[in-house]
């Protein structure tokens, strides 16, 4: 029963995008090149997404008791709404490239944030302790992909992205 708290996920990250705007897809997808050890955190990163998403099909969701569910549901909806605000502001980014309006004005990163929190609304809602191992996992090495992903801003932007990276932080 778990498989159906990824039906809003894939809906937003990948329906709502494409219906936005189809290049934002193309860019979506696209990660920096990798230096060394970052290789190896991006296939642990793959990894880790591949276990959460093949591991929710078997876990179920859990009521009880009631007021982690809640906390859990409030978490996981927070976590998909952030997402399509994230989603939304991406799909039309600047003339240079640089996505610097709505929820970017707030994090550099808003897409990841929101997948942090939507996968640990569905550790709370499951109450799965390896569940939870695997998207701890899965942020330490979205981590070290986004400082690649920085680095290749700076490259390609400059001054206007290190001034970006003054005004905004990180996550949040």
């Amino acid at each position: 029963m778990g498989f159906i708290l990824l039906i809003p996920f894939f809906l937003i990250r990948f329906g709502l995008l494409s219906i936005l705007n189809k290049e934002a897809v193309k860019r979506a997808a696209y990660f920096a090149p990798l230096l060394n050890k970052e290789k190896t955190a991006y296939y642990i990163y793959q990894i880790s997404n591949i276990f959460i998403i093949i591991y929710l099909f078997f876990l179920k969701i859990k009521t009880s008791p009631t007021w982690f569910f809640f906390i859990g549901l409030f978490v996981y909806i927070l976590g998909a709404f952030l997402l399509m605000i994230s989603i939304i502001n991406f799909s039309y980014p600047s003339k240079k490239g640089i996505n610097k309006n709505g929820i970017y004005k707030i994090s550099r990163n808003p897409m990841y944030l929101s997948y942090f929190i939507f996968f640990f609304g569905c550790v709370l809602i499951t109450q799965s302790l390896l569940l939870l191992a695997f998207v701890i996992l899965f942020i330490i090495t979205s981590h070290v992909i986004i400082i690649s992903e920085e680095r290749w801003c700076i490259n390609e932007f400059g001054k206007e992205y290190l001034d970006y990276m003054k005004k905004v932080r990180r996550y949040i």
